[in-house]
């Protein structure tokens, strides 16, 4: 693959700069001939590369790979297109408030008590999030070494897709004006870039209030180089250590279907030939401690066999603080999601939304997790 074609998938690793960050789902649901349940998969198939997860990296990594080797994608849950649920921006909230087992959101609460989803469809929580788009600060780029030039055509390959220049209503204009009025200065204007001061960030939704996810960028990709399947649950990564080599290597991996049927997909031979696991922050670790990959310990009390004793992974997880305010308003307000962001000196974003969505009229019937106005109590 092309470096270019590395670089389009740094898209990726900025996801955790966009706040609620969301991409793909309009009404026009494209055709992906490549895309189908895995139900109607093989039970024994051979790739070039796996990718396990369809979210903000599984879906702009596997469609650059398409062009250049045959690539299957797994995503555990279905697909955006078709549920105004995920592509109306007026029903944000609604998949957040699904606890159903076939929800694109799966609600989970942290030991210390904070509420979180996790997203389970095709696209990732660029499905369920407030759609903010911004790129990285300069800064991040410079400390994690990466060609800027490399970035910027990477970041402009994403947002001829998903990303667009908000139409600012009442209230995020209100919010402008608030922010430049208590001193987040200079006003920016409508950039993309990580700038301090205030500023009009992107928006996954466009003109008519259509999402667009990640999902989206499959739109880039080959499709007689890529296989998607959905309601596909990856179990375990095989492992194995051949000749002389004292770390296992990674050949295929098992995976359900929605009726429990398994199936198993390998690697077929090749030098550069992977199995690359994009499956969130949650996911990822916990893929490979099934897996047999993680610490020790941990694998033991859970009867786990042990591949490869790796300390680190599932530690240190941590999520961005966030305190947020809610303002009644006596009269009603349009809804309108992440556009206008406060970048401050000292590093803390202060953003808005507004409408019905967030307001206590409506949580006390159905719960939006971390965007209703109301704790959760510590079992």
């Amino acid at each position: 693959m092309s470096t270019l074609g590395w670089w389009r998938l740094v898209y990726a690793a900025f996801a955790g700069f966009l706040l609620f960050h969301g991409f793909s789902a309009s009404e026009n649901a494209p055709n992906y001939s490549f895309m189908h349940n895995a139900t109607s998969a093989p039970f024994l198939s051979y790739y070039d590369y796996i990718v396990v997860g369809g979210g903000t990296a599984g879906c702009p990594l596997a469609a650059t790979l398409s062009h250049r080797a045959n690539v299957l994608l797994l995503e555990r849950g279905g697909s955006p297109y078709g549920d105004p649920n995920i592509t109306k921006l007026v029903n944000f909230g609604a998949s957040l408030s699904d606890l159903s087992p076939w929800s694109p959101s799966q609600r989970f609460i942290s030991t210390d008590g904070v509420i979180n989803s996790r997203a389970r469809v095709l696209g990732g929580g660029s499905c369920l999030n407030a759609g903010f788009y911004t790129r990285a600060s300069p800064e991040y780029i410079r400390q994690a070494g990466w060609d800027g030039r490399l970035v910027n055509q990477s970041y402009e390959w994403v947002e001829k897709l998903v990303a667009f220049e908000p139409h600012l209503g009442h209230w995020q204009s209100a919010v402008r004006n608030g922010l430049l009025e208590v001193g987040v200065v200079p006003f920016n204007g409508f950039t993309f870039d990580h700038i301090n001061g205030t500023k009009v960030g992107g928006t996954i939704f466009d003109e008519q209030g259509n999402r667009h996810t990640a999902a989206d960028l499959l739109e880039y990709a080959n499709p007689r180089g890529l296989t998607v399947l959905l309601y596909a649950t990856v179990q375990k990564i095989l492992f194995r250590f051949r000749g002389r080599r004292s770390r296992p290597e990674a050949y295929g991996v098992i995976f359900r279907d929605g009726s429990g049927i398994e199936h198993r997909a390998y690697l077929k031979y090749g030098f550069k030939n992977e199995i690359i696991i994009s499956a969130g922050a949650l996911g990822s670790p916990q893929l490979l401690m099934l897996s047999g990959v993680g610490p020790v310990a941990h694998l033991r009390a859970h009867n786990i066999p042990v591949v490869l004793d790796q300390p680190l992974v599932g530690q240190g997880m941590c999520d961005n603080p966030m305190n947020a305010v809610f303002v009644p308003s006596p009269i009603p307000v349009e809804v309108s999601l992440i556009e206008v962001v406060g970048i401050t000196h000292f590093g803390s974003y202060i953003e808005a939304a507004s409408g019905e969505t967030f307001s206590a009229s409506v949580t006390t019937s159905r719960n939006y997790g971390m965007f209703s106005p109301k704790s959760w109590p510590k079992q």
